[in-house]
């Protein structure tokens, strides 16, 4: 493994869009809250998303510097996403949530993972 990821700029990016979707998930925009209700997320759990959405982006900021927690962070999200998709399948909702939204971002992820950290 390199000093640093090689290239920074899809660390940077990825976390800039967890960073966001932190953001939208304090106080659920409502297509985010029909998303999680749609898969059956437990409302009760959904404070737990911003917290673990915010320490995602931090944990890639510092992986620029620490890339071992770089590629911790970035193997953490594929999984995430791998669950988020199965939710989605369970759950029959296989529109616009599954393919544009958690496939689109678990494919970032996984690119992510391959050209800064392992290629």
């Amino acid at each position: 493994m390199s000093a640093l990821p090689d290239p920074v700029w899809p660390v940077v990016v990825l976390a800039l869009v967890q960073l966001g979707d932190a953001v939208i998930c304090l106080r659920p925009l409502p297509f985010v809250a029909r998303c999680l209700a749609d898969v059956g997320f437990p409302r009760r759990w959904w404070w737990v998303l911003p917290p673990l959405k915010s320490a995602a982006a931090l944990g890639l900021v510092a992986g620029i510097w620490m890339p071992w927690l770089g590629l911790v962070t970035t193997v953490g999200l594929v999984l995430y996403f791998v669950v988020a998709i199965t939710m989605h399948v369970r759950a029959r909702d296989l529109g616009r949530n599954l393919f544009v939204n958690a496939t689109g971002m678990l494919v970032l992820c996984v690119a992510t993972l391959l050209y800064s950290f392992l290629l």
